[in-house]
């Protein structure tokens, strides 16, 4: 069965536009208001890290993620992470330069099962 749960999060970076700060910030936004205490009775193994993890990340530009850095932010579990585009991209108001004056979002969706 999979998945047996959904979770989404929000992350953003105000300044720097660092495409894994903002996947991390929205996996862990996800994951942190999340609790599976019965979860080991759901996997047929009844071992968390046998519960299948995936992550959908949606930022400006996917190919900058660390993948493996956002997979860190779970404790167990065998974790998939893909980067797609989307997110958002938007001045922060600051007029601090290329690169330095936008503003990225992301969105993650966490996917969760056996």
């Amino acid at each position: 069965m999979f998945p047996a749960f959904l979770e989404m999060g929000l992350g953003i970076d105000l300044v720097g536009e660092d495409q894994t700060k903002v996947a991390r910030r929205a996996t862990r936004e996800a994951i942190g208001r999340t609790s599976l205490p019965g979860i080991t009775k759901l996997v047929p193994s009844g071992r968390r890290h046998d519960m299948r993890v995936e992550v959908t990340v949606a930022v400006p530009r996917p190919g900058e993620v660390d993948t493996d850095a956002v997979a860190a932010e779970f404790p167990y579990g065998q974790v998939t992470v893909t980067a797609v585009e989307g997110g958002l991209r938007a001045p922060n108001g600051t007029d601090a330069g290329p690169g330095e004056d936008h503003l990225v979002a992301a969105v993650a969706i966490v996917a969760v099962g056996w």
